[in-house]
Order: C-alpha cells, then structure tokens, then sequence
C-alpha cells in the first residue's frame, strides 16, 4: 500500500499533522521508535515538568508555612502539622499523567484511522521509508508525502559527561530517587529554570550558572530582571556572565559536604560528587560542589538515522536545522520536515501548527502559520510569558513604541490569591497603536498571554484591549491596565496622563 501522507515522529507536531491529515481523507500511517506516543514533549518534557512543577509548588508551599515566619498558608486560616516528601510517590503521579495522555494520542490514531508502525523510520529513496522495529525485523513503507517530525535531544558541553559522575541531562533529572543535597544547573533558559525551581523547592541547594549576562536569553530584558529577582527570593542562587570550564571529582573532602555537615550522597546515590570550576568576564575563578548537575544549555534537532546525508536533504551549517521551504518541503521533493528539526524556536506549540499547515497543504488547501504571534512561556511560578517583539528588539529595528505596564501587585485577584509578585507590560506602535509584543511575569501568565495573541494574530490595537470588558476581579484586568497604560490613563496605579 502506498499512502498519502506518512510521519517519522509521533510528538506534537508528528501526531497533530498525522490527525489532521486523516481528517482531510488522507491515507496516513505514523512511524514512532519508542514504545509510547508523544515524543519528548508528552514523555521526557512538557508534560511530566509541569507535573513535577506543580507537586512541587504545592510541598513549597506547605513546607514555608511549617517554617518560622512562614505566613503562606496560615495568612488563610490553614495550619500544617508535620510534612513529608515521598518522592517516589511524587514520581509515580509524575508518571500516571504521561501515560494517560501518550495512550490518548492512540486512541487518537485509531479513532483517525491512522495506521502506526513501532521502529525506527529511515529515508532510503523517493517516497520509501524503512522501519526497524525493535527485533530487527524490517519493512519498506511507501508514501507520497513523507514527513520528517523527529523533534529535538538536549544539547550537550564536550566536557561534561552526561550521565556519569552527576551530570544529568533534562531527562535524568526528572527522574531523580533522591534529592540532591547541592545542584548546579548550567543554562538560565526555560528547561534550566523550571526544574531548577523543581529541585529547590523540594530541598536542593540550587544554583544556576549563565554564560549570557541575563537569565532567559532572548526575552524582555525588564521582564528577564523581575523574574530573577523574585526567583533569588525563593531560593535559587543565579549567576550570570559566567562560563564553566571544567570539573574535578570531589571525593570525601570538607569541601563537599553539606550545610548538615555529612558527606553528600550524588541524584545516583554515589558519595562525593564534583566541583565545577567556572571563569567570570574578568578572569576571577569559582569553584562550585554539587552532587547532580544539571547540562541545560538548549536543544539541538534529531536526524541520526534519518538518512538526510545519503540522499543529499540540505542541512543549515552550524544548526543542524532542516532547510525547507515556504510549504515546509526539504531540498527532496516530497520530503517535508516541521518541529524542532527546522529553524524558529523549539516549541510544542509551533511544532502543533506547522503539522496541521503541511497536511493541510498536502491536501490542497491553504496553510500557514504566524510566526510572529507563537507564544512562550516558562512554568517558573510566577510563570513568564511573551509574545512578538521585546524592547530591545524594537529598539534595535528603530521602531517607534508606547509602552504600557502593570504591577499584579494592584490587582485585586492576585491580591486575593497572595500572588502579587509581577507585571503586564504591552508594548504598541506609536504611530498605528497597533500591539508589537507582551510580556508577563506573574500567576497564570501561560493562560493570561492566551488574550494578547489573539488579538495581535487580528492585528489589534492596545485601544482595543483597553476598551473590552474584562470580568472583575480577575487576573486579566491587569493586561487591560497595561493597554490603558500604553495612553497614560491607566486606573488603578498613579501615573501621568500621557502628553
């Protein structure tokens, strides 16, 4: 049989783009190497980090009312008696979640009609993929449309040997048996962040080392200094402009024990752990024992065993990335790629939008997607959310702007829920009003930057936002503050009416 449409990678953007592609009467089958659907995302990322986020915001929470001076909880009335962590239990949880959604993706496929097939999927030839499956047995599949969704692996330093001696990849250290005494995170970024938050608030000592001279590169310089300030309030050591450039093994000496003065026990159970050593801008050395360390320093796309390089499929030097072109086709006609294996940033969510776009081009319909209005977000708590255009990168264009913000801090629902730390900042054309980008540091700012991109997706105004109802109170009146502030008449801070 030779179908319509066939997939490498069952993640976000591989299963959506199969499910839309059988919705549009395509004949589809999916490749997928491991035993579970939903790639990264749904197994080893996304999903069980927010699970493990969110266990671990509630243990923080009650851990910080049981401490001295600890006001969280009993500023509500509710007293905590003694608290434990089982953390294998926290695991489990972790795990019953994933499962329940990768078993949803084949549901999905059946009720599609998608046709699945488990091993390893490789380019042989024009319209041929060759699967192994996991007994070495193999088959040629043929397609009319084959679509590369094999997503991305964590980025790894030469130097550091990931999975021996502590080192962990964003895999291991979200399945660690024990909490380490001391963890060192190399990687301001949203991975590095958020199970560096995971980690703290369970008990590790965390500290967070970057090579840039702010945290979350990329985003809002504001935004990017108001969540370092309140995460160094939570606990988290961060340090900037710092590269590291090595480590010893630390063995049994005074310098690796404990704040309890014991020897420390590495995320394996392996007494001893490291010592990094790490350079700042001027030449002044540190050096930093941790028993797990965590190599957060990005992604990078996978394609071994594809079979690119054999049949010529173009590569971007130095990225990795797959070239394609506007309809996501690569340099082999009918070959098309998405996700993470082309350029734009490593999202979930992009790579959901490019899978319905290639089907429904595939199908002979129009599909495109907006890249100047894809979300992102950091499950930090507060959480951190953007989208289009920063200030500097405004700046730096030669962009005229009006700037408009908000502290949650004068919002009556944050207020209510003791979740004041934060801002809602809009940034809009000066000329045309019309809004550039958001950026959000506060409770929720994943489902609050939801408002913001539909309306830049209609090419909206901060007027618009600023004149529609908004139910009160809620934690989205402060985005309308924010827009009535891009004109000066914001109603709930003091300020200047704008000239």
């Amino acid at each position: 049989m030779e179908y319509d449409f066939l997939v490498i990678g069952s993640g976000p953007g591989g299963y959506v783009a199969a499910i839309r592609a059988a919705q549009l009467g395509l004949s589809t089958a999916v490749v997928e190497k491991n035993e579970r659907f939903g790639g990264t995302c749904l197994n080893i990322g996304c999903i069980p980090s927010k699970a493990l986020l969110d266990s671990s915001e509630l243990y923080a929470r009650l851990r910080a009312s049981g401490e001295a001076g600890g006001q969280d909880l009993e500023s509500h009335g509710i007293v905590v008696g003694k608290l434990d962590l089982n953390l294998k239990t926290m695991m489990v949880r972790k795990q019953k979640v994933v499962e329940r959604l990768t078993s949803g993706v084949g549901q999905l496929f059946k009720g599609n009609g998608v046709q699945t097939f488990n091993g390893v999927g490789r380019l042989v030839a024009t319209g041929k993929v060759e699967v192994t499956g996991t007994e070495g047995k193999r088959q040629t599949l043929e397609a009319r449309n084959i679509v590369l969704a094999t997503g991305s692996v964590p980025a790894d330093l030469p130097i550091f040997p990931t999975g021996k001696d502590g080192f962990l990849t964003s895999t291991e250290a979200l399945s660690l048996k024990r909490v380490p005494a001391r963890m060192v995170v190399i990687g301001a970024g949203a991975i590095g962040l958020e199970l560096g938050s995971v980690w703290a608030r369970l008990g590790a000592e965390v500290t967070v080392i970057e090579l840039l001279d702010q945290i979350l590169p990329g985003m809002d310089s504001e935004i990017s200094r108001r969540a370092r300030s309140i995460l160094a309030k939570q606990g988290l050591e961060i340090v900037t402009g710092v590269r590291v450039l090595g480590y010893e093994k630390a063995g049994k000496s005074a310098s690796e024990k404990s704040t309890t003065g014991k020897a420390s026990k590495s995320a394996t159970g392996r007494t001893g752990g490291v010592i990094l050593t790490a350079e700042d801008k001027d030449g002044n050395k540190q050096r930093l024992p941790a028993d797990a360390v965590l190599v957060a320093v990005g992604r990078r796309p996978y394609t071994e065993g594809l079979g690119l390089a054999e049949l010529g499929v173009k590569i971007q030097e130095g990225s990795g990335r797959v070239v394609v072109d506007e309809q996501y086709q690569t340099s082999l006609a009918g070959v098309y790629a998405i996700g993470d294996l082309i350029p734009g940033p490593m999202l979930a969510h992009k790579a959901e939008e490019e899978g319905i776009a290639v089907a429904e081009i595939l199908a002979g319909m129009p599909g495109e997607v907006n890249y100047d209005t894809i979300p992102s977000v950091v499950y930090t708590w507060p959480e951190v959310a953007s989208v289009g255009k920063s200030e500097e990168q405004l700046k730096q264009e030669g962009v005229a702007y009006n700037k408009g913000s908000f502290p949650f801090r004068a919002n009556g629902r944050a207020l209510s829920m003791a979740s004041e730390d934060g801002l809602v900042k809009i940034l809009a054309d000066r000329s045309s009003d019309r809004v550039l980008g958001v950026h959000i540091v506060g409770p929720w700012a994943s489902d609050l930057i939801a408002e913001a991109v539909t309306v830049m997706e209609f090419g909206g105004s901060a007027e618009d936002i600023a004149r529609t109802v908004h139910a009160h109170p809620t934690l989205s009146e402060a985005l309308r503050e924010a827009a009535l502030a891009v004109d000066g008449r914001a109603i709930h801070v003091l300020g200047r009416k704008k000239d």
